[in-house]
């Protein structure tokens, strides 16, 4: 009989790994492969736009075109925005006496419009006071010495207290019912209509602008869908060995992010470049109003802006096309 071995001599069994111990190499293969595809479709995708130039260099001229105009439209309303003011600066009332009221009707009229609690100030403007200051200001002194008599009435300008909303001083309807009064001019009312005009305007870029990205997210997939259906024998191969749906599609989501990002860069360009053009000819017409109102463009991080949206334009018109072109283009 052979003699048992003593427990104590049997060989310890070494404990197994620990999960993560096990996990972590396999997490950080998964990461280096996630990386190297990712920067492999990233410049293979700049390759292949590269080496079709022409192609490349008119798909992006078109979707670039098209960004840069809502762009300008942009640019131009908040210029006219700019120099239309404030509404602040609307809330005066200019009243033109007749020409036989003399100053002391003026004065008159001014006193008892300070004694109304809706009115914040009264200044008034002599014939002699506005003709100096036309002296002045128009640069026609030497014209203005032939004058047999002032032209010029009495002029009262009223500051009324802020309304709300679009509401019409209570003071306006009194001054036009004032016997003395020959013409009442409310600055507001215009440029409330031209505070209507340019909302409208805004309103309208804003629909076009929406067309246009309609538009770019259009060009952009068709012309991955003319991508896809150049390379569908490669694609099935791809499909039939076990790639995954984002494998085969990842290479053309860079692709709509590089046709996305180099007509942004074109959008720039003609924005800048329409900029440069006009600079010279809105200075010269400014000067010769007297005008000090500088044109001003995009703001830097509104350029900045410009790549990135475009870029994510571009991405989500290939995502849409790849997605579906894909699916009817997967093997039975």
């Amino acid at each position: 009989m052979f003699a048992r071995k003593p427990s104590g001599n049997r060989l310890k069994q070494a404990p197994p790994p620990r999960a993560a111990e096990r996990a972590a190499p396999r997490r950080r293969l998964g990461f280096t492969s996630w990386r190297d595809q990712h920067l492999y479709s990233f410049f293979s995708s700049l390759g292949r736009l590269l080496a079709r130039p022409w192609a490349t260099a008119l798909t992006a001229l078109v979707m670039g075109l098209a960004l840069a105009l809502p762009l300008l439209f942009l640019i131009l309303l908040d210029n006219a925005r700019s120099l239309a003011g404030g509404w602040q600066d609307a809330r005066e009332i200019t009243v033109f006496l007749k020409p036989g009221a003399d100053a002391q009707a003026g004065a008159a009229l001014a006193g008892r419009l300070r004694t109304r609690g809706d009115v914040t100030a009264v200044k008034q403007i002599t014939p002699e006071q506005g003709l100096e200051e036309f002296r002045a200001m128009s640069g026609f002194a030497d014209a203005l010495d032939v004058l047999q008599f002032n032209p010029l009435p009495q002029v009262l300008v009223v500051t009324p207290q802020e309304t709300r909303g679009s509401e019409d001083p209570a003071v306006l309807a009194v001054l036009r019912a004032e016997k003395e009064v020959d013409l009442v001019q409310y600055d507001a009312a215009w440029r409330r209509r031209l505070g209507a005009i340019l909302g409208l305007s805004q309103r309208s870029v804003l629909v076009l602008a929406g067309l246009l990205a309609l538009a770019t997210l259009l060009v952009v997939g068709n012309t991955v869908r003319l991508d896809i259906q150049s390379r569908a024998e490669e694609i099935a191969v791809m499909q039939l060995i076990g790639a995954s749906p984002g494998f085969v599609r990842r290479p053309f989501l860079y692709t709509g992010v590089w046709y996305g990002l180099f007509s942004g860069v074109f959008a720039l360009m003609v924005v800048y470049g329409v900029q440069w053009a006009l600079q010279a000819p809105v200075d010269r017409l400014l000067d010769s109003y007297d005008n000090r109102f500088i044109l001003h463009g995009l703001t830097p991080a509104a350029a900045l802006a410009v790549p990135v949206l475009s870029a994510a334009l571009g991405w989500l018109g290939a995502m849409l096309a790849s997605a579906r072109h894909l699916a009817e283009a997967l093997p039975d």
